[in-house]
């Protein structure tokens, strides 16, 4: 077996690395770009429309070292990407290994900006989820799972867990979170962080990028900070502290990179641009007040504007619009940043160190710290994996048994009928209910399933969280706006409930005004990211449903409207509280 490095050799060669790099080599470290993958797990050629570079562009070319994969495919041919993908990178002057990274991709919502569907991995609920249930060990043995299901393929970085705290109800990005609590956050956050990367990094861990350094919750107007609208960070509440907890927490177990968020503080003392380009925030903040001593990573795009799919994607570098790459790169770095999701423009780090804006001294210390964690993970030594192992680890029995265990146990029951209803859970044997869509196969071993409501004994129906809807290719895809029903779904579920006791299910990415819908239906559930045969199973008894919301839920909008983005639990009267939750 090759001699795996130790913490003492790691220094000297990182060193001795350094020593034998030119400056494109190191500039090459500082970029985290997005790369495809071609069928059958063969390197991708490029695509422009969705600007992606081919491997042999990145890796030989402009020197990446590391990449970000987008797209999935069976286990094999994610395992024999990886190893195309070392091939190049062994080929090259130093053969400096990649790190592949992803954002998450162990559930069922499938924002192409920040997840992807479970697919051949292993099907968990969302860390909302996770939250509802509450278990730091069951957060635990999830990460876990992650961690040996990326591990079989070759991926060894996770952007991911987020740490945010979700205080801004209408927040798009609140799916990810571990909820309102600060403390229940921060006791998540490091039992993640301890399933993903262990005691310390290693050569059997995952790297984990906390994110959205210092916590993305409190969006001024609700909206996400990908767009320009929703940009600004405020805090009328004062309550910096709160979101900054599960950093502190996760920079205390071990954590090996963050990632700063897209955001910009208005109506503080800290300088009003975006995270990335803010040296109180990136140095100060993290580094000399935290004392975080890993990788610093800018979130995806923040100096070039890019096109998808024909969509014009302006830079996310608010309050710095007005300069250009190479003046936004000069102000990141000397902000702190360490290196850059989404970019592959080391070019302009070579023109900034030769035209004396930067100095090569500083883009040692980056890259000292990005090739610390290639040696402390073990990719010199072990670079390539095994297709057959990844597909016997990634998404096996025992793995998908527990996602959907979990699925089952984050069930959430608001409210349920009166004893005697038909409504009543756990449902009764030989009833007859009516449902619509793919919840009738999931609902027809169990029960009789009718197409009409006057027909039928119980109705079980299945709702999104509301949002309203967006234009734009990519802002589709953030559920954003009012949290109320819209008066067709509402008249819709009015007029089944007044015929027959109804049941229903309302999947959660964000909270939701459920007054309406509390007032008319006979038993209430909520779910974040549950199959609908993990449903079923609890509506027939054969799981009991153990999920307390992780958030409070407001009894209307103008109410939100009202609140403190940046204050936890700052609604004094709401429809159900934060831990409320019942059970059979």
């Amino acid at each position: 077996m090759t001699q795996q490095p130790t913490m003492t050799k790691q220094p000297q060669q990182v060193d001795e690395l350094l020593a034998r790099m030119s400056l494109p080599e190191k500039a090459g470290l500082l970029f985290h770009p997005m790369i495809g993958i071609g069928p059958g797990g063969t390197l991708a050629a490029a695509d422009p429309d969705a600007g992606l570079l081919a491997a042999e562009e990145l890796v030989l070319q402009r020197r990446i070292t590391h990449v970000n994969l987008v797209g999935t495919a069976a286990a094999a041919d994610l395992a024999r990407w990886h190893n195309h993908l070392q091939d190049l990178a062994a080929s090259t002057r130093l053969g400096v290994p990649v790190t592949i990274s992803t954002d998450p991709r162990h559930a069922r919502s499938a924002n192409p900006n920040t997840a992807a569907l479970a697919g051949v991995f292993s099907t968990w609920p969302e860390p909302l989820g996770l939250a509802a249930i509450g278990d730091p060990e069951l957060v635990w043995r999830y990460a876990d799972t992650v961690r040996r299901e990326y591990l079989a393929v070759g991926i060894r970085a996770a952007l991911h867990p987020q740490a945010d705290v979700a205080t801004e109800p209408r927040w798009p990005r609140v799916l990810g979170t571990f909820g309102e609590d600060p403390e229940l956050v921060s006791r998540l956050t490091v039992a993640y962080l301890d399933g993903l990367q262990g005691p310390e990094l290693g050569p059997g861990s995952v790297a984990a990028l906390v994110k959205h350094f210092p916590g993305s919750g409190p969006v001024r107007t609700g909206e996400d900070p990908h767009f320009r609208y929703g940009a600004e960070q405020a805090y009328p509440g004062g309550r910096l502290a709160a979101h900054l907890a599960p950093f502190v927490a996760a920079v205390r177990a071990g954590a090996a990179q963050v990632m700063l968020g897209y955001g910009m503080p208005v109506g503080t003392e800290l300088p009003p641009v975006a995270f990335a380009f803010n040296h109180e925030v990136v140095t100060g903040l993290l580094r000399r007040q935290l004392g975080f001593t890993g990788v610093i990573c800018a979130d995806w795009g923040v100096l070039t504007d890019a096109c998808f799919r024909g969509e014009h994607r302006p830079a996310r570098a608010w309050g710095v619009e007005h300069l250009d790459p190479a003046a936004r790169l000069r102000t990141a770095l000397h902000a702190g940043v360490d290196q850059f999701g989404g970019e592959a423009r080391p070019d302009l780090v070579v023109d900034l160190v030769r035209g004396g804006q930067v100095t090569e001294e500083q883009i040692d210390a980056s890259a000292a710290r990005i090739l610390r964690d290639k040696l402390r993970l073990g990719l010199f030594e072990h670079r390539y994996v095994d297709p057959e192992r990844a597909e016997q680890e990634v998404g096996n029995s025992a793995a998908r048994a527990d996602g959907l265990a979990a699925q089952r146990a984050c069930l959430t029951l608001l409210r349920n009928a009166v004893p005697g209803d038909h409504a009543r859970l756990p449902l009764a044997a030989g009833l007859r209910v009516y449902a619509e869509g793919p919840l009738r196969a999931a609902l027809s071993p169990r029960w009789t399933i009718v197409s009409d409501p006057h027909q039928a004994d119980v109705a079980v129906l299945r709702l999104p969280a509301p949002f309203e809807r967006r234009t734009g290719k990519i802002e589709a895809y953030f559920h954003a706006g009012s949290l109320e029903f819209s008066p067709a779904t509402m008249d819709r579920v009015r007029a089944i409930s007044a015929v027959v006791p109804t049941v229903v299910d309302v999947y959660l990415d964000r909270p939701a005004v459920l007054t309406e819908l509390a007032g008319c239906v006979a038993a209430l559930l909520v779910s974040f990211g549950v199959d609908d045969a993990a449903l079923v199973d609890v509506l027939a008894g054969q799981a009991t449903p153990a999920g307390r919301l992780p958030f409070d839920l407001p009894r209307s909008q103008q109410v939100v409207l009202a609140g403190q983005p940046d204050a936890p639990f700052d609604d004094p009267y709401p429809l159900f509280r934060y831990g409320h939750g019942l059970t059979y």
